[in-house]
C-alpha cells in the first residue's frame, strides 16, 4: 500500500496509488508512506526520488554504515520500531529517505504511532512544511513510547520488589519473569541506543534544516535520560535477581539442615536399635521389659545430641 501526501497551498491532500506520480510536483509532495509495497509501487516511488530503495535485508543490517548513510541524491536512515507481542516485544524495521525535502517511509507492519501522525498531519498541515518536519515529529512520538514502555517497565520491576518483600512464594516462574524483565529491558534499551545513534548521524549531516537543530537537540537529551533510566532498571533487576537467588539458597540450605539435624539425632537410636538386634545373648535381654529400657535407652541419646545441638547454636 502506497500513501502520497502532498501540498495543496496551506493544505495538505493525500492519494493511494503510484499512477498519481505523474501529476504532482516533486516539491509538492512531503511524504510517501509505504506499507508492504507492490513491486510497481516501491519502483515508481524510486523514480520519483530518483534514487533506489534499500531492501527489507539491507534495513535489518545492524552495521553502522547499514543502519545510516548519505548520497549525492539523498540521506538513508535505518530504525526499530518496537511492537509488544504478549510478555515480550518485536522489533519492526522502518526505512527513511530523505530526498531534498521528501520523506518516504518503508514498512512491512502498521504502527499506529504512524497512522496516528497521518491522521494528524491531514488534520494540522501548518505543522509540517516539509518531509523533514514529519520525520523530526516521528521520531519524537517513537521516543514518547520508548519512555513508556520503560516506565511500564519499571513499575513491573517495583511490583516484583514489593512481592518478594512480602515474602511471597519465590518459585521458579517467579525468576522466569524476573528474567524476561531483562530481556525486555535489554531490548528496549538498544532500541532507544539505536534512535540516538541515527539522531547523532543526522546532526552531523549539513542537509537537515538549521531550524530543527534545537528539536534535535532536545531529542538527543531525552535519548540519553532513558538510557540512563534503563541501565538504572537492568542494575535494579539485577539486584532482585541476586536477592531471589540468595533466598532460593536460603530455603534449600534450611531443608539440608533439617535432614542432617534429622539423621543426626536419629543415628545413636539406630546405633542401640542395631546392637539390640543382633543374633547373640545381650545385657537385659531377659528381662520382660528389655524392649522398653532399649526405646528409653533410644530416646536418652537423642534428647543428648538435640540439647548439645541446641547448646552450641547449631539448631
Amino acid at each position: 500500500m502506497i500513501m502520497i501526501f502532498y501540498r495543496i497551498g496551506d493544505k495538505v491532500d493525500y492519494c493511494q496509488s503510484e499512477t498519481e506520480f505523474a501529476k504532482l510536483k516533486k516539491e509538492d509532495v512531503i511524504w510517501i508512506d509505504l506499507l508492504d509495497p507492490t513491486g510497481e509501487e516501491k519502483r515508481a516511488t524510486e523514480r520519483f526520488l530518483g534514487t533506489e530503495i534499500q531492501s527489507r535485508a539491507q534495513a535489518e543490517e545492524i552495521e553502522s554504515s547499514s543502519r545510516f548513510y548519505e548520497t549525492d541524491v539523498a540521506i538513508f536512515a535505518n530504525t526499530n520500531y518496537l511492537t509488544p507481542a504478549d510478555d515480550a516485544y518485536e522489533l519492526a524495521p522502518v526505512s527513511f529517505i530523505i530526498v531534498d525535502n521528501t520523506l518516504a517511509t518503508l514498512r512491512d507492519v502498521p504502527l499506529r504511532s504512524i497512522t496516528s501522525l497521518q491522521h494528524k498531519l491531514y488534520a494540522k498541515p501548518s505543522l509540517f512544511k516539509s518531509g523533514w518536519n514529519i520525520f523530526v515529529t516521528m521520531l519524537d512520538q517513537r521516543i514518547d513510547l520508548d519512555a513508556d514502555m520503560v516506565e511500564i517497565l519499571s513499575k513491573d520491576t517495583a511490583r516484583f520488589s514489593k512481592r518478594m518483600n512480602q515474602d511471597e512464594d519465590i518459585t521458579e516462574d517467579f525468576l522466569l519473569d524476573i528474567n524476561q524483565l531483562q530481556e525486555n529491558t535489554m531490548t528496549v534499551r538498544e532500541n532507544v541506543v539505536d534512535k540516538q545513534r541515527l539522531i547523532s548521524n543526522i546532526v552531523k549531516s549539513d542537509r537537515y534544516p538549521v531550524e530543527l537543530e534545537a528539536k534535535f537537540t532536545i531529542l538527543l537529551q531525552d535519548i540519553a535520560s532513558l538510557i540512563n533510566f534503563t541501565n538504572f532498571n537492568f542494575e535494579r533487576l539485577e539486584y532482585l535477581q541476586d536477592t531471589v537467588l540468595g533466598l532460593i539458597n536460603l530455603e534449600q540450605n534450611r531443608i539440608m539442615k533439617i535432614f542432617t539435624v534429622v539423621s543426626v539425632l536419629l543415628m545413636p537410636a539406630t546405633l542401640v536399635a542395631s546392637f539390640y538386634g543382633m543374633n547373640v545373648h545381650l545385657p537385659f535381654a531377659d528381662w520382660n521389659l528389655s524392649w522398653l529400657f532399649i526405646v528409653a535407652l533410644m530416646l536418652l541419646f537423642a534428647v543428648v545430641l538435640y540439647y548439645l545441638f541446641k547448646k552450641k547454636k547449631m539448631l
